[in-house]
C-alpha cells in the first residue's frame, strides 16, 4: 500500500483472472509452456459479417466522437434485441451503450450506492462485482452456496441476507464462475422475496445469455413486478467472441439509464465508434448465426467434466451455461503434493501453475474458497493435454 495513493484503490484488489493471465504471460515469455485456462475468453475468430461491417464503418469514415450513450441506430438494434430474445420492451432513453459490460456495471455501481449501502452477492461471483460495488462505497454481502444447489442461492437464504441497509444484488445467468442458470422459476421464487423490499435494485448480468445449454433464458427484468427495479447488463464479448472490440450496454429504468449516461460522461463518453457499427450488424443478426459456437462449448463441458471425474478429489456440478467448471478441490486442501503443501484455493491453483503448468484461476477470488475455475474456452487438444497434466501431478 503506497500512503499516497487513495484509500480506495489501496483497498481494491487486483483482478485475479487478469492476474492469473499476466502471470502465465510471463512464464511463457521464459520458454515455459503454460497452457491457460484461466481467461473466459472466446478461441473462437470474429464472425465474418461483424468484420465486415467494421471494415464498411471505417470506408464510410466514421471516426468521430459518439454519442454518450451510443448511437441512435445500435440502441434501436438493442432494443429490437431484447424483444426478439427476451421478451422486453424498452425505449432509447433506457438504453446506454458503454466500453463493455463491466464498465456498465460499474456506472451502475456509482449511480446507485451511498456510502455504507449493501450490495448482496449470490457466490460464486464474478470478481469484479465485490470491488467495483466497494469503491462505489458499498459493503459487499457474500450469500454463500455450495455444489450440492448448483451454485443457487434459495428464497430463504436471499431472505435472510437482506437488512435495511441492502440497496443492490448483482447476480449473473448463466454465471461466470460456475456455469449454473437460474429458471423462470427460481428467478420468479426470488422476485417474490424482493417485491417485498422495494428499496433494492437488481442488476441481472446477462453476458453469457447466448452461451445457455438449456435453451431457456430467463431475466428478472421479465416479471412485471420487477421490470421498474431491473437493470439488464449485456454485451458482445462473449457471445460473438468481440472481447477486445469493448461493447457492453444496459437496458434500465429511464431514471437509472439517465444517471449512467451522466456518469459515463464525465468518464470516458462514448464507446468505439467502429466497435459499435459492427454491434449493430451483430446484433442485427440471429443467434443462430453464432450457434456453431455454442455447440462447439458444449462438446468441451462434456469433454472437460469426463476429464475431470478421471481425477480423485475432483468434485464438479453440470455447468448449463457460459464456458466455465467450477470443482470443489477442497479434497486436497492439508495435502503436501511435490513438496508443495496446500492449503486452501488459492495455493491448488499455483500448485497447478507450477507444477502441471495449467493456469486456473482461484475460487477466493469469487467468493467460494473451495473451488478453482476451469475455462474450456480452449481448443480440445489443450484441454486434453491440461487434464493430462493435472491428472499426472496429483497422481
Amino acid at each position: 500500500m503506497n500512503p499516497k495513493l487513495s484509500d480506495r484503490i489501496n483497498a481494491m484488489a487486483t483482478s485475479a483472472t487478469l492476474a492469473m493471465a499476466a502471470k502465465a504471460r510471463e512464464l511463457r515469455n521464459e520458454g515455459i509452456d503454460i497452457i491457460g485456462l484461466s481467461l473466459g475468453e472466446p478461441d473462437f475468430n470474429v464472425p465474418e459479417f461483424v468484420k465486415e461491417a467494421a471494415i464498411n464503418a471505417i470506408n464510410e469514415n466514421y471516426h468521430s466522437y459518439t454519442p454518450v450513450d451510443g448511437y441512435a441506430d445500435l440502441k434501436e438494434a438493442i432494443i429490437k434485441k431484447f424483444k426478439r430474445d427476451n421478451g422486453l420492451s424498452y425505449q432509447p432513453d433506457q438504453i446506454v451503450v458503454s466500453t463493455g459490460a463491466k464498465q456498465s456495471i460499474a456506472n451502475l455501481a456509482m449511480v446507485l450506492l451511498n456510502e455504507g449501502d449493501e450490495v448482496l452477492l449470490p457466490a460464486p461471483y464474478w470478481v469484479s462485482y465485490s470491488d467495483i460495488s466497494m469503491v462505489s462505497g458499498g459493503i459487499p454481502v457474500v450469500i454463500p452456496t455450495t455444489i450440492e444447489t448448483d451454485f443457487k442461492i434459495t428464497p430463504e437464504s436471499l431472505e435472510a441476507a437482506i437488512t435495511p441497509k441492502t440497496k443492490l444484488i448483482i447476480y449473473s445467468s448463466p454465471c461466470n464462475p460456475s456455469g449454473s442458470v437460474y429458471s423462470k422459476a427460481e428467478l420468479r421464487s426470488l422476485a417474490d422475496v424482493l417485491v417485498k423490499y422495494p428499496n433494492i435494485i437488481v442488476i441481472s448480468d446477462e453476458i453469457y445469455e447466448h452461451i445457455n445449454f438449456t435453451e431457456d433464458h430467463a431475466s428478472m427484468a421479465e416479471f412485471d413486478d420487477m421490470y421498474e427495479r431491473t437493470a439488464v447488463v449485456n454485451g458482445v464479448s462473449k457471445a460473438y467472441s468481440m472481447t477486445g472490440w469493448r461493447i457492453g450496454y444496459i437496458g434500465a429504468p429511464n431514471w437509472i439509464a439517465r444517471a449512467c449516461n451522466k456518469m459515463q460522461g464525465q468518464s470516458t463518453s462514448g464507446a468505439n465508434c467502429i466497435a459499435q457499427r459492427a454491434t449493430i450488424t451483430a446484433l442485427e443478426n440471429p443467434p443462430s448465426k453464432i450457434q456453431y459456437m455454442v455447440d462447439a462449448f458444449k462438446e468441451r463441458r462434456t469433454l472437460v467434466l469426463d476429464l475431470l471425474s478421471e481425477i480423485p478429489g475432483m468434485k464438479t456440478n453440470s455447468p448449463q451455461g457460459a464456458f466455465y467448471v467450477f470443482p470443489d478441490v477442497s479434497y486436497y486442501f492439508g495435502k503436501t503434493i511435490d513438496g508443495m503443501t496446500i492449503n486452501n484455493a488459492t495455493d491448488f491453483s499455483l500448485f497447478l501453475l507450477e507444477k502441471a503448468q495449467v493456469a486456473t484461476v482461484t475460487g477466493v477470488a469469487f467468493g467460494s474458497p473451495n473451488c478453482i475455475r476451469l475455462s474450456y474456452a480452449a481448443s480440445n487438444a489443450d484441454i486434453k493435454e491440461a487434464l493430462k497434466r493435472i491428472k499426472k501431478v496429483l497422481s
